[in-house]
Protein backbone atom coordinates (compact mmCIF):
# COMPACT_ATOMS: atom_id res chain seq x y z
CA UNK A 1 0.00 0.00 0.00
CA UNK A 2 1.25 3.33 -0.81
CA UNK A 3 1.51 5.71 1.59
CA UNK A 4 1.18 9.65 2.22
CA UNK A 5 3.57 12.00 3.70
CA UNK A 6 4.47 15.35 4.28
CA UNK A 7 7.68 16.84 5.04
CA UNK A 8 8.57 19.16 8.39
CA UNK A 9 12.17 21.47 8.32
CA UNK A 10 13.40 22.48 11.41
CA UNK A 11 16.79 24.14 10.04
CA UNK A 12 16.35 28.00 9.82
CA UNK A 13 19.14 27.94 7.24
CA UNK A 14 16.82 26.35 4.78
CA UNK A 15 14.59 29.07 4.73
CA UNK A 16 12.59 29.24 1.66
CA UNK A 17 13.07 25.56 0.48
CA UNK A 18 10.95 22.94 -0.57
CA UNK A 19 9.28 22.28 2.64
CA UNK A 20 5.61 22.34 3.57
CA UNK A 21 5.68 23.18 7.48
CA UNK A 22 8.64 24.78 9.26
CA UNK A 23 9.97 25.23 13.00
CA UNK A 24 6.68 24.05 15.02
CA UNK A 25 7.02 20.03 15.29
CA UNK A 26 4.12 19.77 17.46
CA UNK A 27 1.42 21.74 15.44
CA UNK A 28 2.89 20.11 12.06
CA UNK A 29 2.35 16.81 13.31
CA UNK A 30 -1.20 17.65 14.43
CA UNK A 31 -2.20 19.71 10.41
CA UNK A 32 -0.69 16.55 9.06
CA UNK A 33 -2.78 14.02 11.13
CA UNK A 34 -6.18 15.94 10.73
CA UNK A 35 -5.52 16.10 7.21
CA UNK A 36 -5.09 12.31 7.48
CA UNK A 37 -1.39 11.79 6.12
CA UNK A 38 0.25 8.53 7.09
CA UNK A 39 3.20 9.69 8.40
CA UNK A 40 6.00 13.12 8.34
CA UNK A 41 9.13 13.67 6.71
CA UNK A 42 11.45 15.41 8.91
CA UNK A 43 14.84 17.22 8.40
CA UNK A 44 16.53 18.00 11.11
CA UNK A 45 19.54 20.48 11.43
CA UNK A 46 21.11 17.48 13.58
CA UNK A 47 20.04 14.35 15.69
CA UNK A 48 19.60 16.68 19.03
CA UNK A 49 17.31 18.62 17.62
CA UNK A 50 14.83 15.80 16.79
CA UNK A 51 15.32 14.35 20.33
CA UNK A 52 14.53 17.42 21.64
CA UNK A 53 11.32 17.88 19.90
CA UNK A 54 9.91 14.93 21.29
CA UNK A 55 9.29 13.25 18.01
CA UNK A 56 8.73 9.68 18.80
CA UNK A 57 6.06 11.09 21.62
CA UNK A 58 4.51 13.22 18.85
CA UNK A 59 4.06 10.43 16.11
CA UNK A 60 2.68 8.49 19.25
CA UNK A 61 0.12 11.38 20.36
CA UNK A 62 -0.90 11.46 16.62
CA UNK A 63 -0.91 8.01 15.40
CA UNK A 64 1.91 9.06 12.65
CA UNK A 65 4.46 7.40 11.56
CA UNK A 66 8.04 8.61 10.32
CA UNK A 67 8.44 8.29 6.49
CA UNK A 68 12.44 9.33 6.63
CA UNK A 69 14.55 11.95 8.04
CA UNK A 70 16.42 13.77 5.67
CA UNK A 71 20.56 14.55 6.28
CA UNK A 72 20.79 17.85 4.36
CA UNK A 73 21.44 20.20 7.41
CA UNK A 74 24.60 18.84 7.66
CA UNK A 75 25.16 20.67 4.17
CA UNK A 76 22.87 23.35 4.71
CA UNK A 77 24.49 23.69 7.74
CA UNK A 78 27.67 22.82 8.43
CA UNK A 79 28.51 22.47 4.80
CA UNK A 80 29.63 18.50 4.93
CA UNK A 81 29.44 16.18 2.12
CA UNK A 82 30.33 12.99 1.89
CA UNK A 83 32.56 13.47 -1.33
CA UNK A 84 34.61 16.40 -0.44
CA UNK A 85 38.68 16.38 -0.85
CA UNK A 86 39.50 16.42 2.42
CA UNK A 87 39.39 13.26 4.62
CA UNK A 88 38.67 14.84 7.58
CA UNK A 89 35.35 16.52 6.38
CA UNK A 90 34.23 13.12 4.69
CA UNK A 91 34.63 11.68 8.56
CA UNK A 92 32.84 14.19 9.80
CA UNK A 93 29.67 13.81 6.90
CA UNK A 94 29.86 9.95 7.28
CA UNK A 95 29.53 10.83 11.54
CA UNK A 96 26.50 13.23 10.81
CA UNK A 97 24.68 10.55 8.56
CA UNK A 98 25.17 8.24 11.04
CA UNK A 99 23.37 10.13 14.10
CA UNK A 100 20.70 10.96 11.65
CA UNK A 101 20.37 7.13 10.98
CA UNK A 102 20.77 6.78 14.96
CA UNK A 103 18.20 9.01 15.49
CA UNK A 104 15.36 7.67 12.99
CA UNK A 105 16.06 4.04 12.39
CA UNK A 106 14.27 3.40 15.96
CA UNK A 107 11.55 4.77 14.87
CA UNK A 108 11.64 2.54 11.32
CA UNK A 109 12.43 5.26 9.06
CA UNK A 110 15.74 5.17 6.59
CA UNK A 111 17.98 8.78 6.08
CA UNK A 112 18.09 10.58 3.04
CA UNK A 113 21.26 11.41 1.25
CA UNK A 114 20.55 13.84 -0.94
CA UNK A 115 22.52 17.37 -0.89
CA UNK A 116 25.47 15.84 1.61
CA UNK A 117 26.45 13.38 -1.35
CA UNK A 118 28.49 17.17 -2.93
CA UNK A 119 30.00 17.44 -6.25
CA UNK A 120 33.33 16.99 -7.98
CA UNK A 121 35.24 19.51 -9.38
CA UNK A 122 38.34 21.08 -10.57
CA UNK A 123 40.17 19.45 -6.71
CA UNK A 124 38.28 16.57 -6.57
CA UNK A 125 38.05 14.30 -9.44
CA UNK A 126 34.84 12.51 -10.39
CA UNK A 127 36.21 9.25 -9.73
CA UNK A 128 37.00 10.22 -6.84
CA UNK A 129 34.23 11.06 -5.48
CA UNK A 130 31.94 8.55 -6.70
CA UNK A 131 34.33 6.02 -4.99
CA UNK A 132 33.92 8.31 -1.84
CA UNK A 133 30.42 8.25 -2.41
CA UNK A 134 30.30 4.19 -2.86
CA UNK A 135 32.49 3.68 0.05
CA UNK A 136 30.05 6.20 2.09
CA UNK A 137 27.12 4.21 0.70
CA UNK A 138 28.21 0.89 1.37
CA UNK A 139 29.28 1.81 5.43
CA UNK A 140 26.24 3.95 6.48
CA UNK A 141 23.88 0.94 4.81
CA UNK A 142 25.90 -1.38 6.76
CA UNK A 143 25.21 0.82 9.95
CA UNK A 144 21.46 1.20 9.33
CA UNK A 145 21.02 -2.57 8.78
CA UNK A 146 20.87 -2.61 12.56
CA UNK A 147 17.46 -1.13 12.76
CA UNK A 148 16.06 -2.89 9.57
CA UNK A 149 15.89 0.31 7.52
CA UNK A 150 17.92 1.00 4.68
CA UNK A 151 19.86 4.02 3.47
CA UNK A 152 18.17 5.72 0.62
CA UNK A 153 20.10 7.90 -2.05
CA UNK A 154 18.34 10.41 -3.88
CA UNK A 155 19.66 11.53 -7.41
CA UNK A 156 19.49 15.14 -8.01
CA UNK A 157 19.09 17.93 -10.85
CA UNK A 158 22.38 19.13 -12.43
CA UNK A 159 22.04 22.16 -11.05
CA UNK A 160 22.42 20.86 -7.32
CA UNK A 161 25.10 18.19 -8.14
CA UNK A 162 27.24 16.58 -10.57
CA UNK A 163 27.11 13.33 -9.25
CA UNK A 164 24.24 11.41 -10.20
CA UNK A 165 21.07 13.24 -12.00
CA UNK A 166 18.72 10.37 -13.40
CA UNK A 167 17.34 7.24 -11.52
CA UNK A 168 19.88 5.37 -13.78
CA UNK A 169 22.99 6.78 -12.84
CA UNK A 170 21.52 6.61 -9.29
CA UNK A 171 21.67 2.91 -9.78
CA UNK A 172 25.21 3.08 -10.61
CA UNK A 173 26.13 4.49 -8.11
CA UNK A 174 23.82 1.86 -5.34
CA UNK A 175 25.17 -0.67 -7.59
CA UNK A 176 29.28 0.67 -6.46
CA UNK A 177 28.40 0.48 -2.93
CA UNK A 178 28.55 -3.06 -3.38
CA UNK A 179 25.23 -3.07 -0.57
CA UNK A 180 22.04 -4.20 -1.02
CA UNK A 181 20.60 -2.44 1.65
CA UNK A 182 21.04 1.09 -0.13
CA UNK A 183 17.67 2.27 -1.89
CA UNK A 184 16.68 5.17 -4.12
CA UNK A 185 14.58 8.02 -3.88
CA UNK A 186 12.38 9.22 -7.26
CA UNK A 187 12.12 12.82 -6.64
CA UNK A 188 9.82 13.81 -9.26
CA UNK A 189 10.59 17.33 -9.13
CA UNK A 190 14.39 16.60 -9.88
CA UNK A 191 13.07 13.47 -12.51
CA UNK A 192 11.13 16.65 -14.57
CA UNK A 193 14.36 18.28 -14.83
CA UNK A 194 16.46 15.20 -16.34
CA UNK A 195 14.31 12.65 -17.11
CA UNK A 196 12.82 12.50 -20.52
CA UNK A 197 10.30 10.05 -19.56
CA UNK A 198 9.22 9.83 -15.98
CA UNK A 199 7.15 7.56 -15.64
CA UNK A 200 9.35 5.22 -17.77
CA UNK A 201 12.78 6.40 -15.88
CA UNK A 202 10.17 4.90 -12.35
CA UNK A 203 9.68 1.69 -14.05
CA UNK A 204 13.62 1.42 -14.88
CA UNK A 205 13.66 1.90 -11.27
CA UNK A 206 12.13 -1.45 -10.18
CA UNK A 207 13.48 -2.83 -7.48
CA UNK A 208 15.47 -0.12 -6.45
CA UNK A 209 12.87 2.81 -5.73
CA UNK A 210 12.56 3.07 -2.08
CA UNK A 211 11.09 6.80 -1.26
CA UNK A 212 9.66 8.95 -3.69
CA UNK A 213 9.00 12.95 -3.52
CA UNK A 214 5.51 13.88 -4.98
CA UNK A 215 6.16 17.33 -6.31
CA UNK A 216 5.12 19.15 -9.23
CA UNK A 217 7.40 20.07 -12.18
CA UNK A 218 7.62 23.68 -10.39
CA UNK A 219 8.51 22.01 -6.83
CA UNK A 220 4.98 23.39 -5.85
CA UNK A 221 2.69 20.77 -4.64
CA UNK A 222 0.74 18.41 -6.72
CA UNK A 223 -2.15 20.21 -8.75
CA UNK A 224 0.31 23.54 -8.84
CA UNK A 225 2.79 22.74 -12.25
CA UNK A 226 2.05 20.95 -15.44
CA UNK A 227 3.27 17.16 -14.50
CA UNK A 228 0.81 14.42 -15.15
CA UNK A 229 0.83 12.30 -12.57
CA UNK A 230 -1.67 9.70 -13.83
CA UNK A 231 1.44 7.63 -15.61
CA UNK A 232 3.64 8.60 -13.09
CA UNK A 233 0.99 6.91 -10.36
CA UNK A 234 0.30 3.76 -12.65
CA UNK A 235 4.02 3.42 -13.17
CA UNK A 236 4.67 2.91 -9.18
CA UNK A 237 1.79 0.82 -9.00
CA UNK A 238 3.18 -1.35 -12.00
CA UNK A 239 6.40 -2.06 -10.13
CA UNK A 240 5.07 -2.54 -6.92
CA UNK A 241 5.78 0.31 -5.13
CA UNK A 242 4.53 0.31 -1.56
CA UNK A 243 6.84 2.80 0.36
CA UNK A 244 5.60 6.78 0.90
CA UNK A 245 4.48 9.55 -1.26
CA UNK A 246 6.06 12.39 0.27
CA UNK A 247 5.69 16.33 -0.53
CA UNK A 248 8.89 17.80 -0.09
CA UNK A 249 7.47 20.80 -2.08
CA UNK A 250 7.40 24.23 -1.66
CA UNK A 251 4.74 26.01 0.60
CA UNK A 252 2.43 27.21 -2.22
CA UNK A 253 0.40 29.05 -1.58
CA UNK A 254 0.79 28.53 1.74
CA UNK A 255 1.64 25.53 4.11
CA UNK A 256 -1.77 24.75 4.62
CA UNK A 257 -3.27 24.85 1.46
CA UNK A 258 0.46 23.00 -0.29
CA UNK A 259 -0.69 19.95 2.56
CA UNK A 260 -4.06 19.83 1.37
CA UNK A 261 -3.12 19.93 -2.39
CA UNK A 262 -0.51 16.89 -1.58
CA UNK A 263 -3.09 14.66 0.39
CA UNK A 264 -5.95 15.50 -2.67
CA UNK A 265 -3.92 13.86 -4.86
CA UNK A 266 -2.56 11.17 -3.30
CA UNK A 267 -6.06 10.13 -2.00
CA UNK A 268 -6.63 10.57 -5.79
CA UNK A 269 -3.88 8.53 -7.41
CA UNK A 270 -3.79 5.72 -4.69
CA UNK A 271 -7.34 5.07 -3.76
CA UNK A 272 -7.48 2.92 -0.71
CA UNK A 273 -11.01 0.73 -1.38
Amino acid sequence: MIRSAVTVSLVPEARGGPFVFWDDLSEACRKAADLGFDAVEVFPPDAGAVREAGLADLLTRHNLKLAAMGTGGGWVAHRLTLTSGERSVREQAINFVRSIIDAAGPMGAPAIIGSMQGRWDGSVSRASAMSSLAEALRELADHARQYGVPVVYEPLNRYETNMANTVEAGIVAINSSGSANVKLLADLFHMNVEEADIAGAIRGGKGYIGHVHWADSNRRPAGAGHTDFVPVAAALTEIGYDGYVSAEVLPYPDPDAAAKLTIDSVRRHFPRG
